[in-house]
Formats: C-alpha cells, structure tokens, sequence
C-alpha cells in the first residue's frame, strides 16, 4: 500500500497531554506519514502557552510561531502560520487536516494553499450562528472547499450543513489518557456521605450555583469539592455564606493533569451541569470521560452533547434545577451498588468509545475516505503528480 502523508493543523496540540497523545498509535506506521502543525505559543483561559518539545514518537511536529494569536473576542480564530506555505511545498502532503473551525483565518489559509490534497476539517460547534463579514463569508468558502467533515457530534454536522457542506461526515470524540487517568486500586469509602466534585471553569454556564443550592437540601456528610479558576466565583462564595455551607464546600485553583486525575479519583461523584443559552451549549464534555476512566461515574445535565458521552456511565438530571439534582444525590447515597455499576459502566463506556486507539482509527478512516475522495476528482494523487498542484505565488510573499 502506498504511504498516505497527513498534514494535520491543531493548535489544541500545543501540548502533548492536550491533544498530541491521540496520534500517538498512528506513529512508525509503514502505510501512514503523519505530520503536526502547532504554535511555538498559544494564548488560552487567561495564560500563555508554550509548546513541548517536538520529541513526539514516531509523528513529526512542527512547532511553527503564529502570527495573531492574541486578538479580543475572537483570538482563537485570527491565527495563521506565516511559515505554512513553504511546509505544504516542501512535504506536499496527500491530506490537509484542520482541527480548527471552518470561519477561522488558518482554515482559510489552508484552503487557499492545499493543492491538490484532500481537504479534512475537524469541528466542534454545535449553535448555528451566523457570523459577520469576513468570517461568515470564510465559513462558506471553507466549507465548499472541504472534502470531509469529522464532527465531534449530530449538532456539529447540522451546523456545517446548514452553511453549505455537502460532502461526507463521520463522528469523532475525544479520547482519554488512560495513563493517567485510571482508577485507583485503593479499598473504595465506606463512609454515609457523599463526595462531590466539579473540575473546570467556574462561569456561571456551568451551573455551579444549583450545585450549592442542591448541597443544602442534603445530608451534612454530603460535600462539594470544586477544583478550577473563574469570574463565578466570587458570587458562589457568597451564595455558599448565605446558605452557611462553608465547612462543606472547598475550593482550590487549577493543577496538572496527574493533580486533576487524583483529585477525581478522591470523590465519589462528579459533577458536570452546564445549562444551554444562546452562546453556549456542552461540546462534548471532556471531564466526563476522565472521570469515568478513574471508576467515578458523574452526574451531569441535559445540556449539549453530555447525555450521549455519558452513556450509562452517570446520572443525567434537568438543567437549573437544583431540587432534580438533590433528588438524584438521595437516591445515590440509598444504593451504593447502583453507584458501582455506573462506575464499571463508566469505564467500559471509555473502553468502548474513548481510547486514544479508537480515535486514532477515526482520524485515520476520514483521511483515508477523503484522500479517495479528492483522488477520484484528480485522478491522480497529488504526491506522485506534480503537475496536479494548483499553482501559488513565490514563497515568502504572501503570509497564506
């Protein structure tokens, strides 16, 4: 079998434990050349970020410096690579993947300097939003360009559908590092209460408040344990004064990803309430598989995507409604059998959907039906004909 090159373009790759893992069991492949497109810096939630070392085993990384990567409101999406161009030229790839949004300026720019490689894109938004002048205009110009979509789930796909895609789609979730994310071997607590969690930011989306209004409808032993940074927090350390619950309620800022996954695996339960408004609506719900990889099942709403990834894994109750979630809780800590079949099946959910092997299979099936797709207009591979290539100006002077 001829070796199929992939140019994959995802700045979520910055650092290994934030997205390179995934490609990992594509690596040393006697079929398969896969090459990563990162920024040298990445600005996110507040801190800079600079990229690991490209050391990746058996995947080349790029780590390219970007231009526009601090921009108000829209900063993940003004980026570019002024080096991308001279890359395309000298790996002339038989596929170009995005994880990037198609209004984004580094999916036009891929767009623009594709050639004759198959076009992938990798999407997450599930809101339709109709965006202004250039980005809307972006979107359509990407989204006629692409050769296959992978959304990360039914929402996503309507969302590129709805602006122009017609092409083929597949679904693709996000994987989890078993090598730290894993349940711990430790004889599990046989006290009366309940230890609850919540990993991530403290915004008001994510329901935090019906969380400390739920505490105080439950039994003393029950106790929250909130792990993350944000605005909210200041109004949710009042709340909690007001209702007196502060002996059961901690807080403490972010940690590494080992820090996270022992925080998980020190509670009984986890927590994920995200309430749907006009700009936000859960993606996917990345905790939810940590959590479930440590053995701790996971309470979470009916918001977005977190039903679905929470399979049988966890309990789901109503948006905003605290009493709902008390409810749920009371029932928990009256059957703690019914807690350990969630937990197994949380696990079994991650084994089943959500190892890095079988999102590694998906990458590779999309670009795969996509380098068969482009071949078929072309007829030829872009790689073995040069002559297939679109033609661009000289390098060095244009920044796409």
């Amino acid at each position: 079998m001829e070796k199929l090159k992939v140019l994959s373009i995802a700045h979520s790759a910055v650092l290994k434990d934030m997205g390179r893992l995934r490609y990992y069991p594509l690596a040393g492949r006697d079929d398969l050349e896969v090459h990563l497109v990162v920024p040298k810096r990445w600005y996110q939630f507040g801190r800079w970020i600079d990229a690991d070392l490209p050391d990746d085993p058996g995947i080349h990384v790029h780590v390219l410096p970007i231009w526009f990567a601090r921009a108000p409101l829209v900063s993940w999406y003004l980026h570019v690579y002024p080096g991308l161009a001279n890359l395309i030229d000298e790996l002339k790839p038989d596929v170009i993947h995005l994880w990037e949004e198609p209004w984004s300026l580094v999916a036009l720019q891929a767009s623009l300097l594709r050639g004759a490689a198959a076009l992938v894109l990798e999407v997450d938004q599930n809101i339709i939003k109709h965006l202004r002048f250039p980005f809307g205009w972006i979107r359509r110009h990407v989204l006629g360009d692409t050769d296959y979509i992978l959304p990360r789930s039914a929402d996503a796909e309507t969302v590129v559908r709805s602006f122009g895609y017609k092409g083929p789609a597949s679904f693709i979730e996000y994987g989890v590092d078993q090598s730290t994310f894993y349940p711990t071997t430790a004889a599990s607590s046989q006290s009366e209460g309940l230890r609850l969690g919540y990993v991530g930011r403290i915004v008001v989306e994510k329901g935090l408040d019906d969380a400390i209004d739920a505490l105080a409808l439950l039994p003393v032993e029950v106790t929250l344990d909130i792990m993350g940074e944000g605005p909210h927090e200041a109004h949710l350390r009042q709340r909690i004064d007001e209702l007196g619950l502060g002996d059961r309620v901690r807080f403490r800022g972010w940690g590494s990803a080992v820090e996270v996954a022992d925080f998980i695996r020190a509670h009984d339960i986890m927590l994920l309430l995200t309430r749907t408004t006009g700009a936000v609506r859960e993606q996917f719900g990345r905790v939810i598989i940590e959590c479930q990889a440590c053995g701790v099942p996971i309470i979470g709403s009916e918001c977005g995507a977190i039903p679905d990834v929470t399979g049988d894994g966890g309990w789901i109750v109503p948006e905003s409604n605290p009493e709902a979630l008390a409810h749920c809780i009371w029932s928990i800590l009256s059957d703690p059998r019914e807690r350990r079949r969630r937990a197994d099946a949380g696990r079994q959910n991650v084994l089943n959907r959500f190892t890095y092997e079988v999102i590694a299979n998906k990458l590779e099936a999309g670009w795969r039906e996509a380098a068969e797709r482009s071949q078929s207009k072309t007829g030829v591979r872009s790689r073995v004909v040069e002559d297939t290539r679109l033609q661009r100006p000289a390098v060095g002077k244009s920044i796409i």
